[in-house]
């Protein structure tokens, strides 16, 4: 039996309410929310813990509320609070509650994340002696205390005798007494799977399919429901030419019987 006409807008009907319902639960994950008023907006790829959904955005970006900061966890160091997010030129600026950069630059495995440094970087030495040196080297007093003092060079110098290496890290500036900062050089950039790198510094560029998600779903399924809509106009007019040529022939042969 064929199909009726009511049905098929009945199916059109549930197709289009689909695609909204897909589209706002999209738009409801990706909606800028924020920590506190002022604090960064929060938006795709990163989602924050308890007021967005997941689904919509890309594992290693959760952030959370702390008071009324933004803060980003790392495995490998701790909590870092959030101090900017510019999506245009993916950066992610960054401050050490601790306020020692040295010892997150020591300690920061970015390898399993998808974040690097948004500066460039080169491979530092940090050391630990049991007496202060010259004033050549430049102790790290946030990682030095009674009995051992801390420095860094970069990593073609070598290490005095008297002193023990820690580790080699690429980070992108050693310390300077100079600079108090808790948030120099936590500068950070972020990678998505399948997506243009943004490792380069001077040529990073923002892909717009993000924020055009939405629209895009919306789009589509508008598209797909006229096609639909016109498929179902042609089925539906082909059949009744089909019956009308039926109810022809039948009334012809008809005629040729009573005359």
């Amino acid at each position: 039996m064929a199909s009726s006409p009511m049905a098929s807008i009945f199916l059109v009907m549930v197709f289009l309410s689909s695609i909204f319902i897909a589209t706002e639960a999209y738009r409801a994950s990706s909606r800028t929310v924020q920590c506190s008023h002022g604090g960064p907006g929060i938006q795709f790829p990163f989602w924050l813990e308890f007021r967005q959904s997941r689904d919509c955005n890309s594992p290693g970006f959760d952030l959370l509320c702390r008071g009324n900061a933004t803060v980003i966890r790392f495995p490998s160091y701790g909590d870092l609070v959030v101090k900017s997010i510019l999506y245009n030129t993916r950066k992610l600026n960054l401050i050490d509650p601790k306020s020692c950069v040295p010892e997150v630059f020591l300690n920061l495995n970015l390898s399993l994340t998808p974040f690097h440094y948004w500066y460039a970087v080169r491979n530092y030495t940090y050391f630990n002696c049991s007496a202060p040196l010259s004033n050549a080297f430049k102790e790290i007093p946030c990682l030095s205390g009674v009995g051992f003092h801390v420095y860094t060079v970069e990593s073609y110098l070598p290490v005095p005798g008297s002193c023990k290496k820690i580790k080699t890290v690429a980070i992108p500036f050693s310390y300077s007494p100079y600079i108090s900062d808790n948030s120099f050089g936590l500068g950070l950039t972020w990678d998505l799977p399948g997506r243009e790198s943004f490792a380069t510094k001077g040529h990073r560029h923002i892909l717009s399919i993000d924020r055009g998600n939405g629209k895009a779903v919306l789009s589509i399924g508008i598209v797909i429901v006229a096609l639909v809509a016109r498929a179902s106009v042609k089925i539906y007019r082909s059949r009744e030419l089909q019956k009308l040529k039926k109810e022809q022939e039948l009334e012809a042969q008809k005629l040729l019987a009573d005359s």
